[in-house]
């Protein structure tokens, strides 16, 4: 199976978060199996930075070079000007039979062709772009639509499902709109109420200033992790004030570095091991240094008692939110839109320490503390019973409801 891609309109197309066209394309593919080879065709594809690409250099018509690429075998076509869901370009090159997938009306059309050798008589040979091709073949009856419901839309890290898309970036217009919806569209499906609702303005200028700057996610998880260790002392030592100062920095990074890994393809291993176990390990530190900070040092302390519990009832939450992920194949929070609404004000970090910061704004630290530990208890309880539930009880456990 080959990649196809037209150059033609890449030198003309706006980059998104300052990723060109075709280098968004190389990052796309970057895991393709060994047995998919990258083909670069239009006038000026020798210019073209893929080193492990295949040019055809030639000057006729997109039509003409497109049937001669398809004596090589079945091919995904894609415009070299267009921005393409990897995943969609993964389906389709691991599918079988031609279709047409697309996206867009008017000069914003933009299509993904999966082309077999026995339809290169029906290519028109003069075609410029491949929606005329497209066209031309869906008029006669040659080629159907993607069907949509073959499209595993539903995306784990996001905890949600995402339709394919195709975007054709002809200009900055069209560039500033498709960055912010990129930037949406990787928004967790459920998350707490800071993340969706409170911290968005904030987290889409630091990953325009990031992007802009050619800043890696993973620079920016360096930096949450530094906070997130300098928050211990500083709680411990009752310095609240700029403990949670690290505390909501990092919490925003937590949201800008993700973003940046998703909408500049640059998501790597290290960075999601460094990001989600970051997640996980830190918060019994924090609680800790809070009962520490307000003054629960001994055992007997009721400080140091609720702070004990706390842990106690993270962990059990954590581990019943494994089980229920390796019952259920998702996250429970995916599971119905009741468990997607929950989680935005669960005794999860953000609301835990809201919670507390709040307290302590009032004078009322111990309270705050009792409050966290109660609720992470009944969170805990919550998601126990859904886990037995869902996980075990209820017949229908296939497939995510958002």
């Amino acid at each position: 199976m080959n990649l196809w891609i037209d150059t033609t309109a890449a030198a003309r197309a706006e980059p998104l978060f300052g990723i060109p066209p075709v280098e968004r394309l190389r990052r796309s593919v970057k895991h393709l199996d060994a047995g998919t080879h990258v083909v670069l065709s239009g006038v000026d594809a020798g210019s073209t930075a893929w080193p492990a690409a295949k040019t055809d250099v030639d000057t006729v018509p997109l039509g003409m070079r497109l049937r001669q690429a398809l004596v090589s075998g079945a091919l995904v076509a894609i415009d070299g000007g267009n921005a393409v869901d990897p995943r969609l370009i993964d389906v389709l090159l691991r599918g079988t039979g031609p279709c047409v997938a697309v996206r867009g009306e008017g000069a914003e059309r933009a299509v993904v062709l999966r082309l077999e050798p026995a339809l290169a008589g029906d290519i028109p040979s003069g075609a410029l772009t491949l929606r005329e091709v497209a066209d031309t073949m869906l008029a006669a009856g040659r080629i159907a639509p993607y069907d949509e419901q073959d499209f595993p839309a539903y995306v784990n890290k996001l905890r949600r499902s995402l339709p394919y898309w195709i975007y054709a970036v002809n200009g900055k217009a069209a560039r500033n709109r498709l960055e912010r919806q990129m930037f949406w569209d990787n928004y967790k499906g459920s998350t707490d109420l800071l993340t969706r609702w409170v911290y968005p303005p904030l987290v889409w200028q630091l990953v325009r200033l990031c992007t802009r700057w050619r800043i890696h996610p993973n620079t920016v998880t360096a930096l949450s992790i530094i906070l997130t260790v300098a928050a211990v002392p500083l709680f411990a030592q009752g310095n609240f004030l700029l403990g949670f100062l690290c505390a909501y920095g990092m919490s925003v990074l937590d949201s800008v570095d993700g973003k940046i890994a998703r909408v500049t393809l640059t998501d790597s291993a290290i960075g999601n091991v460094l990001d989600h176990g970051l997640d996980i390990v830190h918060p019994p530190f924090w609680y800790f240094a809070w009962a520490w900070g307000l003054g629960g040092r001994s055992m007997d302390d009721h400080l140091y008692a609720a702070a004990v519990w706390l842990i106690v009832f993270y962990l059990g939450d954590r581990i019943v939110l494994g089980i229920a992920k390796a019952r259920l194949g998702f996250a429970l929070h995916a599971a119905t839109r009741l468990d997607g609404r929950v989680r935005s004000f669960i005794a999860r970090r953000n609301i835990t320490m809201t919670i507390m910061a709040l307290a302590l704004l009032i004078g009322a630290g111990p309270a705050g503390l009792y409050i966290v530990t109660a609720w992470q208890g009944l969170t805990f309880a919550w998601h126990g019973v859904r886990t037995i539930w869902l996980g075990f009880l209820a017949r229908n456990k296939s497939l995510p409801a958002v």
